[in-house]
């Protein structure tokens, strides 16, 4: 397995967790559960029908962008 390989490894699991739901933890605290609907290079992440779960607050956000230098972790749903 070639370095190109390893590294564009976490881009293909990104990819076939689209139109799936996940869980975006960010580095406030934050977690942000909704269905992926696209991302880039940098890991920005576009959501979907999306929630903020957090300490301070449980809302709903609709569509949302979340920029990826503020995540820590992306998983798949429950």
């Amino acid at each position: 397995m070639g370095d190109n390989d390893a590294s564009s490894r976490p881009f293909t699991e990104l990819d076939q967790a689209k139109g799936k739901r996940v869980i975006i933890k960010l580095k406030g605290g934050e977690e942000i559960n909704g269905i992926l609907k696209s991302f880039d290079q940098h890991l920005n992440i576009w959501l979907e029908d999306a929630d903020e779960n957090s300490d301070q607050a449980n809302r709903k956000l609709g569509d949302v962008l979340v920029r990826g230098d503020n995540i820590i972790l992306i998983s798949p749903s429950k």
